[in-house]
C-alpha cells in the first residue's frame, strides 16, 4: 500500500528548506513559485530562508478529461512546451490542443492581473533562482518555467520540489545547477496520492501569501 510522503505543502516547503540551509541569507538570490500549488512550498522555504519570494507565471496545458496530466505547458513570451508522447497517446487533434492553449493564455493573463497587482516582477538578471513547485508529473510546466527564466539570464537555477519520478536529473533539466527533491518514487502516479492533504491553493491564498512574504522580507530590511 502507498504511504503519504508529506502532511501537506507547508510541512514539504519546511523540509525541503532545511534541504536548502546552505542559501540562508544568500545575497542576490530569490525564491519563485509555480502558482498556485507551489506558492506555500515556496512561502516556507522563503520564511525560513529569509529570502524574497515572487512567482514564475506558467500554466499546464492538460489532456481533456485528464487535467492532472500535462501534454505541454505555456509561459510569458510565446514560450510553448510539449510533450508529444501524450499527445500521440491520447490522440489529441492539433485543434483541440490549440483550443486549450487559447484558453490557458486567458488563464496566465488573469493569474499575471489577480497576483501582481500593482507589483512589478522581480528581476532575475544575475540572480540566484530557487524555483519551486508541489510535485512533477511530466516536467512539461516546469521546463517551460526554466525556458522562461532563462531568457533573463540568472546567475543559476535551483529547482526544489518535494515529489517527482526517478528522471528528474540534470540531464532532463541541463540549464539547472542543482535540483533537490526529497521523494522519487519508481512509480510516481499522481501527486496528490503523495500529500495528505492536496486540497487546491485558492487565489486569495496565493495573494496573501505573497503580500505576507514581501512584508517580512522588507521588515527585516
Amino acid at each position: 500500500m502507498m504511504k503519504t510522503i508529506f502532511k501537506n505543502r507547508v510541512e514539504a516547503g519546511e523540509r525541503l528548506a532545511r534541504e536548502l540551509d546552505s542559501y540562508f541569507r544568500y545575497p542576490n538570490t530569490i525564491v519563485l513559485a509555480l502558482p498556485r500549488g507551489g506558492v506555500p512550498i515556496a512561502y516556507a522555504i522563503a520564511t525560513y530562508l529569509e529570502l524574497p519570494l515572487d512567482i514564475c507565471l506558467v500554466r499546464k496545458i492538460g489532456v481533456p478529461e485528464h487535467q492532472e496530466l500535462a501534454m505541454g505547458a505555456i509561459a510569458f513570451g510565446g514560450i510553448l512546451i510539449t510533450n508529444e508522447d501524450i499527445i500521440q497517446e491520447f490522440e489529441i487533434s492539433a485543434v483541440v490542443f490549440n483550443q486549450i492553449v487559447a484558453q490557458e493564455t486567458e488563464e496566465l493573463a488573469r493569474r499575471n492581473y489577480r497576483y501582481r497587482s500593482s507589483r512589478l516582477p522581480r528581476q532575475v538578471t544575475n540572480q540566484t533562482i530557487i524555483l519551486v513547485d508541489d510535485g512533477v508529473a511530466t516536467g512539461a510546466t516546469l521546463k517551460a518555467a526554466i525556458a522562461l527564466l532563462s531568457t533573463q539570464h540568472p546567475a543559476a537555477i535551483i529547482v526544489a520540489i518535494p515529489v517527482a519520478p526517478p528522471m528528474i536529473s540534470l540531464e532532463y533539466l541541463p540549464r539547472v545547477k542543482e535540483i533537490i527533491c526529497l521523494h522519487q518514487p519508481q512509480c510516481l502516479g499522481s501527486i496528490s496520492l503523495w500529500y495528505d492533504d492536496f486540497s487546491q491553493t485558492t487565489d486569495k491564498e496565493v495573494c496573501q501569501l505573497l503580500e505576507a512574504a514581501e512584508y517580512r522580507y522588507y521588515s527585516r530590511q
